[in-house]
């Protein structure tokens, strides 16, 4: 089995602080939804898949340390907890996906608070493994697309530490390199947090994998120079007409269409908000002093204007495909999805 970013052990949920990689490894172990809310906040918890996973176990350590004496003071709890969780970042829709789903079945269950609340944990695990599967089968479907020889351009960090198990876009390039295909990666830094710097090249290097770490406005000129065959990147919601992911995402998309190269994203079914359009999503704006410092030290004049937004839009005219666990989709199918979900 897979080593998973994120585990249940016993009324603790235990997980990785991503804001110490690559230089120490910090293990967190939070044992209320508050602590987890403010993980997730500070983004000692971030990726997508990761965070809808968190977010059920939120929940189920509510559950879990729930005194509730009936099953409706139990529910009242959960929403509480979940209303907390909502709260930390607007943008990734897993995060919202998982609050619903064991909300829903919470309410619909027929036992007493107790067995509920055993319910409300074996449902986040459910959560979780279906995370680990789903991220296998995407780099199983994804590495059909990749030929011995690619090499494949990343942004941001779509690996097991965004996801519970293997990753997204980078469990594509892990799938393809166990295929004992000859591939090679550029991963962007990825300003302002630099996960692409921090985390993705951290993964590669772990796994052998040949990775080059190039600054964002490298991606025009490594292209131009025909030094990258694919795009591959992850995402945190998925809309009708575009894909939402980390910021300078829609910058390499529309580089990718000018130099004729595919544009792919990989995101598990849990990602997709196909009754929305991207009109519809919040872009996450985040503080000043992720631009205007670096680390600790001031790099910016005093008094200035920052626009930090996380996220950008990326409309599906740019994507070539996107592998999810049931296989590719391109344009077609996904259109199909769209109208199915809109009925």
């Amino acid at each position: 089995m897979d080593k998973r970013t994120i585990e249940w052990q016993n009324g603790r949920v235990v997980t990785i602080d991503q804001t110490k990689l690559p230089n120490a490894t910090v293990t967190l172990e939070m044992r209320d939804c508050g602590e987890i809310a403010e993980a997730i906040r500070t983004m000692k918890v971030r990726g997508a898949p990761l965070l809808g996973a968190a977010a059920a176990f939120a929940l189920a350590l509510t559950a879990h340390n729930s005194k509730a004496k009936d099953k409706a003071q139990l529910i009242g709890e959960l929403e509480k907890a979940a209303e907390a969780v909502r709260r930390t970042r607007p943008t990734a829709v897993n995060l919202f996906w998982a609050l619903d789903r064991i909300l829903g079945r919470a309410k619909a269950f027929g036992g007493n608070e107790r067995e509920l609340s055993e319910f409300v944990v074996s449902e986040a695990l459910k959560i979780a493994d279906e995370d680990a599967y789903a991220n296998r089968q995407i780099g199983r479907h994804g590495a059909e697309l990749i030929r011995d020889g690619d090499v494949i351009l990343t942004h941001c960090n779509a690996g097991a530490l965004a996801t519970v198990a293997y990753g997204t876009a980078l469990g594509v390039v892990r799938t393809a390199w166990e295929q004992g295909k000859k591939i090679k990666v550029f991963a962007t830094e990825t300003r302002p947090l630099l996960q692409g710097a921090r985390l993705t090249t951290y993964e590669l290097t772990r796994d052998g994998i040949p990775v080059t770490l190039i600054t964002d406005n490298m991606v025009g000129f490594v292209m131009s120079k025909h030094l990258v065959s694919k795009v591959i990147v992850g995402a945190d919601r998925i809309v009708k007409d575009a894909v939402i992911n980390k910021i300078g995402t829609f910058t390499i998309a529309v580089l990718a269409k000018e130099h004729k190269i595919p544009f792919y994203v990989a995101a598990p079914k849990s990602t997709f908000d196909l009754t929305r359009t991207s009109a519809d999503v919040v872009i996450e704006e985040r503080r000043p002093e992720e631009v205007t410092h670096f680390g600790s030290k001031r790099i910016a004049a005093e008094g200035i204007s920052v626009l930090n937004p996380a996220f950008d839009i990326t409309p599906l005219e740019y994507v070539t495909a996107i592998i999810c666990e049931s296989g590719i989709l391109y344009k077609e199918d996904f259109r199909k999805l769209s109208t199915e979900s809109a009925k």
